[in-house]
């Protein structure tokens, strides 16, 4: 395929290799970062194809995210895709946090995780025609609960009623919305949980007694993003190896 392609935090983990599927499906793809622009430009680098772009802004603030995405479309052509991937992961549990750090791990949570990727949808929707496709990554934790880190909870669970919102939205344009709620991942964030015995208690959780790779993650929202998948519009895939289950 060439589609214009954007993924939000994609200088590792499952963004990296979202926009390593997107590139290797022969779509451009614009790699955005916040912080770590010596990874992105590695991500960028190492893509197969060509057109691929870097694409930075702080998803806490909205004047950067319509830069970026504006200028993105412009390097690309358009949007045709996006991913919004990124998110942040603040621990904060209510009876050891104090008030002020309880405040700021909501604010730089639910900024980032779920302002931001609204923030980046409204922009690329100004540039996305019919066969657009939006995946909101979302997490198990929306569904099961995340008592060491309740804003991130609370904002994956937003972005699942967020997906389903502009699924009706833009339904009649002819652009798809969708979300995937990954399990443990082997991803950098993950990494401080998925070591010695914290491994195989998480990879116990799963009945394929394992985690998922990025690989695989990107390769469910690849399946996503393709014209194949377009009446799933405003469902979440569930991606967690059967270590929880809902229904």
């Amino acid at each position: 395929m060439d589609r214009s392609v954007l993924v939000t935090g994609a200088s590792r983990g499952i963004g990296a290799a979202v926009a390593h599927a997107f590139a290797a499906a022969g779509d451009r793809v614009a790699v955005h970062y916040g912080s770590s622009s010596e990874a992105a430009a590695m991500v960028l680098k190492e893509l197969p194809g060509s057109g691929h772009v870097l694409a930075h802004a702080d998803l806490a603030d909205p004047d950067a995210i319509r830069v970026m995405v504006d200028d993105a479309a412009s390097a690309l052509g358009g949007i045709d895709v996006l991913v919004n991937n990124a998110g942040v992961y603040h621990p904060h549990r209510i009876r050891e946090a104090s008030y002020d750090e309880w405040q700021q791990a909501w604010a730089d949570t639910l900024a980032v995780n779920l302002v931001g990727p609204a923030n980046v949808s409204w922009c690329a929707v100004q540039h996305m025609g019919r066969g657009g496709r939006i995946i909101n990554v979302s997490s198990r934790g929306a569904f099961r609960g995340e008592p060491n880190q309740p804003a991130y909870g609370a904002s994956k669970a937003g972005i699942v009623s967020f997906t389903q919102s502009l699924a009706r939205a833009l339904g009649p344009e002819g652009i798809a919305v969708t979300a995937i709620a990954p399990g443990w991942t082997t991803t950098d964030m993950a990494a401080v949980h998925l070591t010695g015995e914290g491994y195989d208690r998480r990879r116990l959780e799963s009945p394929l007694e394992r985690v998922a790779a990025p690989s695989e993650v990107a390769a469910a929202i690849l399946y996503l993003a393709s014209p194949e998948a377009e009446f799933a519009t405003g469902t979440v895939l569930d991606f967690n190896g059967g270590s929880h289950l809902r229904m």
